[in-house]
C-alpha cells in the first residue's frame, strides 16, 4: 500500500501534476493600484466634488478590494465613510459599476440581495487598465449619479 502511494507521488512529480522540491513555479504578475495613484485619483475626485460644493468621503481598493487611500471631505457625513469603501470594494470584486446593481435591484431582482458583502447603491467604479480590473473607486456623499461622477473623474485622471 505505501509502496503504491509513493510510486503515484514519484508519477506526479514527474508528469509535472506536482512540482519537483526545489523547483520553482512561475508567478502571476499584475499590475495593482499604488499610494500615488490612489491620491491623485482621490486628488481629481474630491476637485470634481469641490467645484460642485459637493461634499463626499472618496475611497480607494486594490482588485482583491483592501483600502489603498481614503478621504473623507470636511462636512461629509460619518456614514459616508462605510458606503464609499463598501461601494469601492463591490465594484473592484464584482468587476462593474455599482450603479448597474443599484438598477438590477431597483427592478425587482432580488436575488441580487444574496451577492455577498456588496454595496449596490451608484457611485463605485472599477478601475481598469489594459483590460484588467486593478481595483476600484467610489464617492459617497452626493446623488448617486455625482458621485459617480467624481469617481470617474478619479479614473480620468490616472489615465491622463
Amino acid at each position: 500500500m505505501i509502496a503504491r502511494i509513493g510510486l503515484a507521488i514519484v508519477v506526479a512529480v514527474l508528469s509535472g501534476v506536482i512540482p519537483a522540491i526545489g523547483q520553482s513555479v512561475p508567478l502571476v504578475e499584475k499590475k495593482s493600484i499604488g499610494l500615488a495613484a490612489a491620491k491623485k485619483m482621490v486628488a481629481a475626485a474630491e476637485s470634481e466634488a469641490a467645484k460642485n460644493k459637493w461634499t463626499l468621503s472618496i475611497s480607494v481598493v486594490d482588485d482583491g478590494g483592501n483600502l489603498v487611500f481614503f478621504e473623507r471631505m470636511d462636512g461629509a457625513h460619518l456614514s459616508t465613510i462605510a458606503i464609499s469603501q463598501g461601494k469601492a470594494r463591490t465594484a473592484a470584486q464584482y468587476q462593474t459599476a455599482t450603479r448597474g446593481l443599484e438598477d438590477g435591484l431597483s427592478k425587482g431582482k432580488t436575488q441580487m440581495l444574496s451577492l455577498p458583502n456588496a454595496t449596490m447603491l451608484q457611485g463605485g467604479l472599477p478601475v481598469i487598465v489594459d483590460g484588467k480590473v486593478v481595483g476600484g473607486i467610489a464617492a459617497s456623499g452626493a446623488k448617486g449619479e455625482e458621485d459617480e461622477q467624481c469617481s470617474q473623474a478619479g479614473i480620468d485622471a490616472l489615465m491622463k
